[in-house]
């Protein structure tokens, strides 16, 4: 059978300009991915992935539809606040950061914890700052005084502190040290880190219980919280440029012992899957992770994010199969001194 000519070079004409139309789709996609300046994360108390799912909380349904999302990841065991809390910060488990059970309970003569935490790989990495609002006295000592952290408390002493009043604290932050002078922060512009704590879920429960109106209603000022912070970013013009992380220390549900997992008195948690949730800069959308996720890696895929990373011996394991683009490096060799 005979070519038609015509045919032959429409077919070839459609072909190439088919292959150049998916080149360019996926070049767009890469060079459209911006490498994230900023990283704001909202660590929850007693919020799991069916939390979410049952009820009315459209900010964290967006970021978990839209973002990079592992609905069950792992917390410590047992996920108690201020261990897990510990993990979190230095990529270490309970074993080797040790800050156990006991540490649960606020104790002046222990002063600061000793492993290193991502606030100091990030200053030292990249002299990336850190900015960090907690709702819980307890973790006063996990963050040691440091010129390169900004650190705000509206902890459980204060009854009129809630989530909605550590919005009222960033934003007022932010305000301050993006103007001239910084009012006393160590800062001054937007930080690369920010860490902010959400207990009132855990609080509200364990007081009224998980399915009474508190708890909902806890949960219900936490989503408002975090969609209020991400406007505040937007107003500061930003939020284009910024990653977002939700994850958790511990789910729902309570032991009926007071005494397992060597709590010492102290109810445990029985679930330890959490959400872990990214979205924003270069966060490949509505992506399910398909690796094993534990809270523990938080502090390499943020660093990973702003294009850092150490040589400790932390077993924090960054999330590369979330980005859209591989970060550009940014580290300043500190970390290869003597090598």
């Amino acid at each position: 059978m005979k070519k038609n000519p015509v045919h032959f070079r429409f077919c070839l004409l459609f072909g190439a300009s088919a292959l150049f139309l998916s080149v360019s789709l996926l070049w767009s996609s890469v060079a459209f991915a911006v490498q994230a300046q900023h990283v704001i994360l909202f660590v929850l108390e007693g919020v799991n992935s069916e939390t979410i799912e049952a009820n009315d909380l459209p900010v964290l349904k967006k970021l978990a539809k839209e973002g990079a999302t592992k609905l069950h990841a792992q917390s410590v065991s047992p996920p108690l606040t201020v261990p897990a809390m510990a993990t979190l910060l230095t990529g270490l488990p309970v074993a080797k950061h040790r800050i156990n059970h006991e540490w649960e309970t606020y104790d002046f003569s222990r002063s600061f914890l000793r492993s290193p935490t991502m606030f100091d790989y990030l200053d030292l990495s990249g002299g990336i700052d850190t900015a960090l609002f907690i709702m819980d006295e307890r973790f006063y000592q996990l963050s040691r005084p440091e010129i390169y952290v900004d650190l705000q408390t509206c902890g459980k002493a204060k009854p009129q502190c809630n989530p909605e009043t550590v919005v009222g604290y960033i934003e007022d932050y932010l305000r301050k040290v993006t103007s001239r002078g910084g009012y006393g922060f160590r800062l001054f512009t937007v930080p690369g880190l920010l860490v902010t704590h959400f207990p009132a879920p855990l609080d509200a429960a364990l007081k009224r219980g998980w399915e009474s109106n508190a708890y909902k209603k806890a949960l219900t000022s936490v989503d408002t919280a975090i969609g209020d912070v991400l406007e505040i970013y937007r107003g500061h013009q930003v939020l284009d440029k910024t990653m977002v992380i939700v994850t958790g220390l511990n789910g729902q549900g309570m032991a009926k012992s007071g005494h397992e997992n060597g709590s010492s008195g102290t109810k445990a948690l029985q679930g330890i899957s959490v959400p872990w949730i990214a979205w924003g800069a270069n966060i490949k959308p509505g992506y399910r992770i398909k690796s094993t996720v534990s809270i523990m890696d938080t502090g390499a895929t943020v660093m990973e994010a702003l294009g850092l990373e150490t040589h400790t011996e932390w077993q924090s394991k960054p999330l590369n199969e979330i980005f859209v683009a591989t970060p550009e490096r940014k580290t300043t060799g500190n970390e290869s001194f003597g090598r």
